[in-house]
């Protein structure tokens, strides 16, 4: 059973659950007319409409799964409250395992109050931990996608890989597509451990900037802003200067979580790539190159 079907992970979990001969029950938000829906049906899911304020709802719905995988997303009405009733749905309906919407960084190793939708997963994995039924989160570092625009790292204009603190620490980068793929070889497994950690690859900077330039054919160079206090300070004035909103993403929870990387703290060890042998993972080359 899978929740948050709808997104760009979402989908892309249920295709590649799909393809390796499972049934796939998506659940999507009642009157949810959204293309994404159709192309769920189109892919061979079986969509089912829910309330997911409802337990009883979801316990109904989760009857018979033998996996639920969440690829939610959102602040903690999402991920804390929505994922706690799945959740508690699961556990009523006897369903032996749980896939909680991570895919991070490791948050684990993080201090309070580092990264705020870091902090949402962390508190609701407290409750999966006490909860009767077996947890999986897949732990995946940063998605290479981001490094070609939405990620301001590499800056294509310039020519320049920008950074802050040391260009020579090692950094964790996978693709939405082989994460997702992972993800979904992981819900078919059920040894599966508490945490799974994979990246597509390890970079630094320095690596990031070696890529870039093998994939335009133009040299790039670095670009060092600063110490890590220098992102640290910007962090703090610009959340100073954005008023409270219920956007998951405004700029500084991305500089939270570039200055949770450069630290070096949430690095993925150990990895668990070989897991599943047939996936083969992509370089941050080969996604660069895409936006050449």
């Amino acid at each position: 059973m899978l929740a948050g079907a709808t997104g760009g992970l979402g989908s892309l979990i249920a295709k590649y659950l799909l393809a390796r001969g499972a049934v796939v029950r998506a659940l999507v938000r009642q009157g949810n007319t959204k293309p994404e829906v159709a192309a769920l049906r189109e892919l061979g899911a079986t969509v089912v409409e829910v309330n997911f304020n409802s337990v009883a709802g979801l316990t109904n719905i989760c009857a018979g799964a033998t996996c639920v995988v969440s690829a939610l997303s959102g602040l903690r009405d999402v991920i804390v409250d929505t994922q706690k009733r799945l959740l508690d749905a699961a556990v009523a309906a006897g369903v032996p395992r749980f896939i909680p919407s991570d895919y991070s960084i490791d948050y684990t190793k993080l201090a309070n109050g580092s990264n705020r939708n870091l902090d949402l997963r962390r508190e609701f994995n407290q409750w999966l931990d006490y909860a009767p039924i077996g947890a999986t989160s897949i732990l995946n570092g940063m998605f290479t996608d981001l490094l070609t625009g939405q990620a301001p790292v590499v800056l294509f204009g310039l020519k320049r890989v920008m950074y802050y603190g040391n260009a020579d620490q090692p950094l964790d980068f996978t693709t939405t597509a082989n994460t997702a793929e992972f993800t979904a070889a992981a819900a078919l497994d059920p040894s599966t451990p508490r945490y799974l950690r994979v990246a597509g690859e390890v970079a630094t900077i320095r690596g990031v900037q070696k890529a870039a330039s093998e994939a335009t054919g133009q040299q790039f160079g670095l670009l060092r802003v600063g110490g890590l206090w220098v992102l640290g300070a910007m962090i703090k004035a610009t959340k100073a200067l954005m008023p409270a909103n219920d956007d998951v993403f405004p700029p500084w929870q991305g500089m939270q979580y570039m200055h949770n990387m450069f630290t070096g703290l949430p690095k993925l060890q150990p990895l668990d790539n070989a897991r599943y042998p047939e996936i083969c993972w992509t370089p941050v080359r080969e996604v660069l190159a895409i936006r050449k």
